[in-house]
This record gives C-alpha cells, sequence and structure tokens, in this order.
C-alpha cells in the first residue's frame, strides 16, 4: 500500500496509509486456491480412509472371526452340532470383486457349519494361504457391504461346499475393506490352499492361474470350471475344484484374476 506523508505545520509528519482494492480476478484467484487446498485435503482423507482405516477395521473383524469360528470347533473335525445346507441366493446387483453375474450349480452346495442360530451371511468356513501367510472367514455370498467389506472371503451362491464335488468359488477384494486377496498373483501351481469347517479339514493344490480375464466370464466358477475367453485355460472333466477370484490390475476392476485348485485331501 502507498503511503502518503502528511505535512502539517507545528505538527509531527503523520504517514496515512492508504488501502487499494484488489482487482476482481485476483480475489477469484485467491478464493479458488482456498477451495483447491481444502478439496485437496478432503480428497487426501478420504484416500487415507479407504486405503488404510478400512483395511484395519475389516483386518480387525475377519481376525476376530476366526478365532471365534475355531475356538468354537475346537480341534480339527469336531462335529457337536448340525448345520444348515443350502447357501441363500442374493441379488446379482449386490456387486462384487470376483466375476459378475455368476450362478454356479455346484452339488452339494451351502455351508453346512452354520449355526443354526446364525444370519444368513455368518461366516461358516476358514481359508488359509500359507505362501500369502493368509488366514481369512468365509461367509455365504458376495454382497459388498455384509459380506466382502467386512473383510470376509464370500462364496458364490450355488457353488460347491468344501470338500464336495463341483467348484467352489470364492471372491475377495484386492484392495480396501481387508483386501484379503491383496497378493493373490503370488500363487503358483503346487502351493497348497485350505479350508477348514466345523466338518474337517480340506486342503487344494493350486493347479492353474489366470492372470486376467473378462467380469462377463462366468465359465470360471462353473462345475466344471473353464474360460470361456481363454479356451486353454480350465477344466473337461467333473473334480472337487477351488476357485479364487478378485480384481486385476491392483485398485481397478477392469479384469479378473482367477486361481484354481484341485482337492488333493480332506482330514
Amino acid at each position: 500500500m502507498p503511503a502518503v506523508r502528511a505535512m502539517v505545520r507545528g505538527r509531527v509528519p503523520v504517514v496515512v496509509q492508504v488501502r487499494r482494492r484488489r482487482p476482481p480476478a485476483v480475489r477469484v484467484l485467491r478464493a479458488a486456491a482456498e477451495a483447491l487446498v481444502t478439496c485437496g485435503l478432503v480428497v487426501l482423507l478420504f484416500v487415507v480412509h479407504q486405503l488404510w482405516w478400512t483395511n484395519e477395521q475389516a483386518q480387525a473383524r475377519a481376525q476376530g472371526q476366526v478365532r471365534d469360528l475355531e475356538e468354537g470347533w475346537g480341534a480339527p473335525g469336531d462335529s457337536e452340532s448340525p448345520g444348515i445346507p443350502g447357501i441363500p441366493e442374493i441379488p446379482e446387483s449386490s456387486g462384487t470383486p470376483g466375476v459378475s453375474g455368476a450362478r454356479g450349480s455346484g452339488a452339494g452346495a451351502g455351508p453346512e457349519s452354520v449355526r443354526k442360530d446364525a444370519p444368513s451371511d455368518a461366516p461358516y468356513a476358514v481359508l488359509r494361504i500359507p505362501r500369502l501367510r493368509l488366514a481369512v472367514p468365509i461367509a455365504p455370498g458376495t454382497d459388498k457391504r455384509r459380506v466382502l467389506d467386512q473383510g470376509f472371503v464370500g462364496q458364490y451362491p450355488g457353488s460347491a461346499a468344501p470338500g464336495r464335488p463341483g467348484n467352489l468359488a470364492l471372491a475377495g477384494h484386492r484392495n480396501t475393506h481387508g483386501e484379503p486377496f491383496r497378493r493373490l498373483d503370488r500363487l503358483r501351481p503346487g502351493d497348497d490352499v485350505t479350508v477348514r469347517t466345523r466338518q474337517g479339514t480340506y486342503t487344494y493344490r493350486v493347479d492353474q492361474v489366470l492372470l486376467a480375464t473378462s467380469p462377463r466370464d462366468t465359465g470360471v466358477i462353473a462345475p466344471v470350471p473353464r474360460s470361456r475367453y481363454h479356451p486353454a485355460a480350465g477344466y473337461d472333466r467333473p473334480g472337487a475344484y477351488l476357485t479364487l477370484t478378485t480384481c486385476t490390475p491392483e485398485f481397478t476392476s477392469t479384469y479378473r484374476l482367477i486361481v484354481w485348485a484341485k482337492l488333493i485331501s480332506s482330514e
């Protein structure tokens, strides 16, 4: 601001500050800059919430469920209480990071180890992948809010029960909300995967990995899984299969990563 010095006879000089109004363009630019900073902080907080806080919450919830399930079962093979056969159907619009619109028809579908008083989407099994140091509960259905966002792995409706003929098809988040399948791409043929229920422990061995396929490739979770987009990937005869599905590349839902395994033992 320019200073105007006023000279008055017989008095001390006085400096008068003259305020100059900023041009409208400057005021607009300043307001825009403040808005951008505010928006940036909001976006940063959202990213922190999605990438850190949702993971912390979901992982803690999932590990608590694993503990509760295994403590309730006691020794492997304990089957002190009966279960409920059948997995409840869910709307296809519920959303899943696995293959969309799937409706398998594996034999013996359903979590037989769910307690009679448990909710229909309560976890009923524990999936363990030693290579990934992963232990995560399996719940019926692939509803995003009630299953996947809880940090659980979801079983596709109509797919086979653990250890039964057919295809036990599972979906899990690759990123955020516990991200149980974050490192699924590290699995290789020969790696073991176990599924434990109240009835027993079932060990599957990884046999094939399909690094990317279309979200509409529902053949990968069929009772005899085989890709409709990659004819060489999959199987041509009945068996006891395990299919793990998630999004790829990371932080996108462009394609689906598929891991297939075969049942090798039951305890």
